[in-house]
C-alpha cells in the first residue's frame, strides 16, 4: 500500500508533492505502532481518492496519517463512499456512548466519535462525493445528536447529584430545551463551523429525590454549563463543537438557561429587531422536543407579525452597514460570507421577505433557505432568473466556504492567499486554476450584491426621492405660513389648494397623529411629503389627496403601511393612479389596508389569474390553516376576494380587461369561493353529525349543489354584486345521518345552507364575502332554505311563474357535486323547452317588465319628459334587452334547444341570431349595445355613481333596443 501511495504521489503536481511525501512519512510511523491495517481491499480507485483527499485538506491528511485505523474503518466500513440514512449517526453515536461511566469518558468519546465523523464529510465534500445539501444535513445531524445525547447522559448525571427538577404549577419532572440557531438550526451547518444555542426550561421549581433540593433554574445553569464544557473545551483529541451562548436573551450577561415565561418575557417586552432575525432559524435540536415546539409556537408572533412589515428594511440596512464598516476595519474584503455579494446577503435577501410576509404566509416561517427560495419564486415574489442567480450564486459561496474550511478544519471565510490553499480550493471547484475560478465568483457576488440592492437598497440610493420631497416637507411640518403652504400646492397644480391644506393640517393636529410615538411620527413625516410629490405628478392632485388620507387615517396606529409605501416607490405610485381613477379603490384600501401588499407586483396587479390558478391559489391559501381555525379560514377567504377584486378593477381602470373579461373575473372569484366555502361548511358538518344518506341508504358524498342566478347565473357579475343562490341536495330527508349526534338529513341540508350563508354573509372588520339573497327558491322567503332536486323540478313544473322561469334562463351549476349539477341541467332542459303559447308568455313578460320599470327606472319630471336615462331599467335599458332574451329561451327552446344551452345573454343573442329569430346583424347590434351599456355601468361603480345618465347618453342605442322589443316581444314577429 505504501509503495502505491508513493508512486501516485509521485505523479501529482509538484506544488503538492513535499506535503504529501510528509503524510505518507506520517502515516508509515504510526503503522509501525499497529499490528496490521486491513488494505488488502485497497484498490487504485480507494488509494487515488486517499492521495486526492490529501492534497486538498491538510485536516484529513494528519488525521487519517495520525490514526490509520480511523482510514482503515472509513474505508472498509464502505461509510467513505455512500450516504448516510437519517438514523446512522444517531444509531453510532448511541452505540459509542453507551459503554460510557464518567463524564471524562463521555469528553473523549464524542472528540473521537466527532474526529471520524469530520474526516468522512469532509473528504466527500472536497471530492464532490456530496453535494452540498448533503454535506450540510451530515454536519446538522452530527451536531444534533450530539447535543442531544450528550445532553440526555449529562442530565441524569446531574439528576444524580441533585435530584429531579420538578415543575411548581405541573409537578411534572422537567427537561431542557436546546434551540440551535443560525446554519444548525437551519439544517446548514459549515464543515468546520461553530454552533449557537439557546438554554431553555419549561417551568420554575425545585428539584426532588436528593438530600438537598435546588432551584431548577439552577438545576439547568449547571447542566447548561456541563453540557457547553462537554462540547467546546479543547483537549488532547480536540473539540466536538465550538458553542457560542451570546444569542440567548441578555446576551452574555443573562442568564444561561431561562424558563419559557421569561423567555416570552424577555422576547415580548425587551427583544431587538436582530434578535427577530437570529429566530427565523431557531429549532429545537435536543432535549424534550414535544416543550421545545410549545416554546417556539409561543415565540413566534414576535418573529413573524400579522401584517406585511416592511420596517425590517432600515434595520437590515442597519445590520448590512455595520457588517460592511467592520469588512472595511478588518480589511475583510475577501470574506465570502460578510464581504460584498457574499453569503450574508443572499440570507438577507430571503430572511427580509419571511419577516415581512411570514405572518400571513406559513410557508415562509421555514428555516432552510433554498426552501424559501422555491417559496418566493412559486409566490412571484421574486423572478425566476433572480431566484436561479441568487440560488446558484448561495450553492457557489457555501461550496468555496467548505472548501477553504476543509483545509484545517478551521471556521473561516477568508479566500486564502497562499498559492498551494488556492489551487486547492480550485480543484475542490473543479476549475483548472485558482484565476478561472475567481472570476467565477466574481459574477456570483456580483449578482448577488444587484440583487441585494435592488430590494433593499441603500440609503445613498433613495437620495434623489427624498431630494424631491423636501419641498413638502417644510409645508406638513408646519414650518410654512399658512398662505406661503397654500402657494407652494398652487405651484405644484393642486386644483384646490385652500383645501388641500385644511385637509392636510387637519391630519398634522389630529390627537392621534400627535399622540404617536416617536418611531411612528417619524415614519408618517417621511411619507407625506413623499406622497405629496406623487400626487403633483397625476391629475384631479386634490380630490387624489382627498381620497388617500382616508387611507391615512385608516393606519395610523399601523405606521407599518408608512415604512412599505417609503420603501417601495413603485407600490406608492400605483396607489396614487389607482386613488385617482377611481374613488371606489381608494375606498375598498382604506377599509382594507392589507391590499396595499398587491401593489407591490404591478406585474400581477394588472394580470388577473385565470379561473384555475384562482381556485388553485385559494385552495394552497387555506390549506396551510388548521382545519379547526374557522375563524382564520374566514379571514382568508375574506382578504382572497378582496385582493382578486381589486386586481380586477385596476386592470379595467388600466384597460387592460375588456367588460367581459372583467365579468368572466368576477364570476371566477365568486365561484372559487364557493367551492372553498361548501367544502369547509360540509367538512364541519359531517365532522359534528356524520354523512347525510340517500333514499338507497347509501351515503351522501357532497350531494349538494349551489345553483347560481341572475348576474352570477349569467357570468355577468359586477364589482358589489350580490349572489342569488338556490342550494339542492339528493338526499332522503327523513333519513338520519350516520354520526353519534345524528339528525335528519333535511335538517342536515338546511344547516349546511345555513352554514355557507352564515360564512359569506358574516360581517367582520374584514367586511364580508358576498351578500347573498335567496329569494329565487322555490317559494321565495316562505319556502325550504334547501330543497330536493325532486320537489325543485316539482315545483318548476306545477308551481312556478313565469317570471321564475325567466330567472331559470339564467341559473347555472356553480359548485358541489358536479353529477348533482349535470342532473340539475337536465331538468332546467326539461323545464325550459316546454312548448309555451307565446300570447300568454308575452302578456306575462310585458306586465313583469313594465312592474319593473315603473318601481325602479328613472322616475319622470312631467308626462312626456325624463330627465335621466337608468341603464338599467328604463325603456331601451340592458333589462330589456334581458327580457327579449328571456322571452325568446322561454317561447322557442322547444323548437331551438340551442337556445337554453347558455345562461348570459351575449351567446343567447347569437343563438338567436343563428335560430333566425333575430337577423344577425339585429342580433350583433344589441349585443354591442348591452356591452356598452354594462362597461357603462362598470366604469361608473368604480367611480361611485349610480346606474342614473344624462337622458342624451345613448339616444340612438335605446331607440334601437326600444324597437327591437316593439318587433320581437310586442308584436312578437
Amino acid at each position: 500500500m505504501i509503495e502505491q501511495l508513493r508512486a501516485l504521489i509521485s505523479v501529482q503536481e509538484p506544488i503538492f508533492q513535499e506535503k504529501l511525501l510528509l503524510t505518507l512519512s506520517n502515516l508509515e510511523q504510526s503503522l509501525v505502532q499497529l499490528d496490521s491495517v486491513d488494505s488488502k481491499a485497497w484498490d487504485t480507485a480507494v488509494l487515488t481518492s486517499i492521495v486526492s483527499a490529501w492534497c486538498l485538506s491538510d485536516f484529513v491528511a494528519n488525521a487519517t496519517s495520525r490514526f490509520p485505523l480511523l482510514l482503515s474503518d472509513l474505508i472498509n466500513s464502505g461509510d467513505l463512499f455512500s450516504s448516510y440514512d437519517s438514523g446512522s449517526i444517531n444509531n453510532r453515536l448511541a452505540e459509542e456512548i453507551k459503554h460510557v461511566s464518567t463524564e471524562d469518558e463521555l469528553v473523549m468519546t464524542l472528540r473521537l466519535f466527532r474526529r471520524r465523523e469530520m474526516v468522512r464529510i469532509i473528504w466527500r465534500d472536497l471530492l464532490k462525493v456530496s453535494d452540498l445539501s448533503e454535506t450540510t444535513r451530515d454536519m446538522s445531524r452530527l451536531a444534533d445528536e450530539t447535543i442531544d445525547q450528550t445532553l440526555s447522559w449529562l442530565h441524569q448525571d446531574c439528576c444524580d447529584k441533585w435530584g429531579v427538577p420538578v415543575g411548581q404549577s405541573s409537578g411534572t419532572p422537567q427537561q431542557m430545551v436546546v434551540l440551535g440557531m443560525g446554519k444548525l438550526g437551519a439544517f446548514e451547518l459549515n464543515v468546520s463551523s461553530d454552533i449557537d444555542l439557546i438554554f431553555a426550561y419549561p417551568e420554575n421549581g425545585e428539584t426532588a429525590g436528593a438530600k438537598r433540593s435546588i432551584e431548577n433554574q439552577a438545576f439547568f445553569i449547571r447542566l447548561g454549563q456541563r453540557l457547553v464544557s462537554a462540547l467546546d473545551k479543547t483537549t488532547a483529541d480536540g473539540l466536538v463543537f465550538r458553542t457560542d451562548m451570546r444569542l440567548r436573551p441578555y446576551g452574555q450577561s443573562g442568564s444561561l438557561a431561562l424558563s419559557f415565561a421569561a423567555m416570552e418575557e424577555y422576547y415580548q417586552s425587551q427583544g431587538r429587531e436582530w434578535e427577530r432575525y437570529a429566530m427565523i432559524k431557531a429549532r429545537v435540536v435536543a432535549g424534550d422536543f414535544e416543550q421545545g415546539q410549545a416554546l417556539m409556537q409561543s415565540l413566534k408572533p414576535f418573529v413573524y407579525r400579522r401584517y406585511i412589515d416592511f420596517s425590517v428594511f432600515q434595520s437590515l440596512r442597519d445590520m448590512k452597514d455595520m457588517i460592511s464598516r467592520e469588512v472595511r476595519r478588518k480589511g475583510m474584503e475577501s470574506n465570502i460570507k460578510l464581504g460584498s455579494g457574499g453569503i450574508r446577503e443572499v440570507e438577507f435577501i430571503v430572511q427580509a421577505f419571511q419577516l415581512i410576509r411570514g405572518g400571513r404566509d406559513t410557508r415562509l416561517q421555514q428555516p432552510e433557505l433554498m426552501a424559501i427560495l422555491q417559496v418566493l419564486e412559486e409566490d412571484g415574489l421574486l423572478p425566476p432568473q433572480a431566484v436561479k442567480e441568487l440560488r446558484e450564486a448561495y450553492i457557489f459561496l457555501r461550496n468555496i466556504e467548505h472548501s477553504i474550511q476543509g483545509i484545517s478544519d478551521q471556521q473561516t471565510q477568508m479566500l486564502p492567499e497562499s498559492q498551494i490553499d488556492q489551487r486547492r480550493v480550485a480543484l475542490a471547484m473543479n476549475f483548472d486554476n485558482w484565476e478561472l475560478m475567481f472570476e467565477k465568483l466574481s459574477v456570483h457576488r456580483q449578482n448577488v450584491s444587484r440583487h441585494f440592492s435592488d430590494i433593499i437598497a441603500p440609503e445613498e440610493d433613495r437620495a434623489s426621492e427624498v431630494y424631491e420631497s423636501k419641498a413638502f416637507l417644510g409645508l406638513w411640518l408646519g414650518e410654512l405660513s399658512d398662505e406661503a403652504a397654500v402657494e407652494t400646492l398652487q405651484e405644484y397644480g393642486f386644483e384646490a389648494p385652500d383645501d388641500s391644506y385644511r385637509l392636510l393640517a387637519n391630519l398634522r393636529k389630529q390627537r392621534n397623529v400627535q399622540m404617536m410615538q416617536t418611531q411612528g411620527r417619524e415614519r408618517l413625516d417621511s411619507f407625506i411629503p413623499l406622497l405629496l410629490t406623487e400626487i403633483a405628478s397625476q391629475k384631479n392632485r386634490s380630490l387624489t389627496l382627498q381620497r388617500i388620507l382616508l387611507l391615512i387615517e385608516a393606519v395610523l396606529r399601523r405606521t407599518a403601511y408608512f415604512v412599505l409605501l417609503n420603501e417601495n416607490p413603485g407600490a406608492l405610485k400605483q396607489l396614487v393612479w389607482l386613488c385617482s381613477e377611481s374613488p371606489w379603490i381608494a375606498e375598498q384600501l382604506a377599509s382594507t389596508p392589507l391590499l396595499l401588499d398587491e401593489l407591490l407586483n404591478s406585474e400581477s396587479l394588472y394580470s388577473p389569474p385565470k379561473k384555475e390558478a384562482l381556485q388553485d391559489e385559494l385552495r394552497q391559501q387555506l390549506l396551510r390553516i388548521p382545519e379547526e381555525d374557522f375563524e382564520e379560514q374566514m379571514e382568508v377567504l375574506r382578504y382572497f376576494k378582496k385582493a382578486h377584486v381589486l386586481r380586477v378593477a385596476a386592470s379595467e381602470v388600466r384597460g387592460t380587461l375588456p367588460l367581459m373579461k372583467v365579468s368572466d373575473y368576477l364570476t371566477w372569484i365568486a365561484e372559487a369561493e364557493l367551492d372553498q366555502v361548501i367544502k369547509i361548511a360540509w367538512r364541519h358538518l359531517t365532522e359534528k353529525h356524520g354523512f347525510p344518506v340517500k333514499t338507497d341508504g347509501s351515503i351522501c358524498d357532497l350531494d349538494f349543489a349551489i345553483i347560481a342566478y341572475g348576474k352570477m347565473g349569467g357570468i355577468e357579475l359586477g364589482y358589489t354584486s350580490d349572489l342569488d343562490l338556490v342550494f339542492l341536495h339528493s338526499g332522503d330527508a327523513n333519513k338520519p345521518t350516520t354520526g353519534e349526534r345524528s339528525v335528519d338529513t333535511g335538517v342536515f341540508f338546511t344547516r349546511l345552507g345555513q352554514r355557507i350563508i352564515h360564512i359569506l354573509n358574516t360581517q367582520t372588520a374584514g367586511g364580508q364575502i358576498y351578500e347573498v339573497d335567496m329569494r329565487l327558491r322555490p317559494s321565495g322567503n316562505s319556502g325550504l332554505l334547501v330543497c330536493s332536486l325532486n320537489a325543485f323540478e316539482e315545483y318548476q313544473k306545477n308551481n312556478a311563474w313565469t317570471w321564475e322561469h325567466q330567472a331559470l334562463t339564467r341559473a347555472r351549476f356553480v359548485a358541489g357535486s358536479d353529477s348533482l349539477g349535470k342532473d340539475f341541467y337536465a331538468v332546467r332542459s326539461r323545464i325550459l323547452n316546454q312548448f309555451r303559447g307565446l300570447e300568454t308568455l308575452q302578456q306575462d313578460v310585458i306586465v313583469m317588465r313594465e312592474k319593473m320599470r315603473d318601481s325602479l327606472g328613472s322616475k319622470a319630471m312631467d308626462a312626456d319628459q325624463h330627465k335621466n336615462f337608468h341603464i338599467k331599467h328604463d325603456s331601451g335599458g340592458i333589462i330589456d334587452i334581458e327580457f327579449l332574451c328571456q322571452f325568446a329561451v322561454l317561447g322557442w327552446s322547444h323548437k331551438y334547444p340551442e337556445l337554453m344551452k347558455w345562461s348570459d345573454n351575449i351567446r343567447i343573442l347569437e343563438e338567436m341570431g343563428l335560430c333566425g329569430l333575430l337577423q344577425v346583424n339585429e342580433a350583433e347590434k344589441l349585443s354591442e349595445i348591452y356591452k356598452l351599456m354594462r362597461s357603462l355601468i362598470h366604469k361608473r361603480a368604480l367611480q361611485k355613481l349610480n346606474s342614473e345618465v344624462s337622458s342624451e347618453v345613448f339616444i340612438n342605442e335605446r331607440a334601437f333596443v326600444a324597437s327591437m322589443w316593439d318587433k320581437f316581444v310586442v308584436r312578437c314577429q
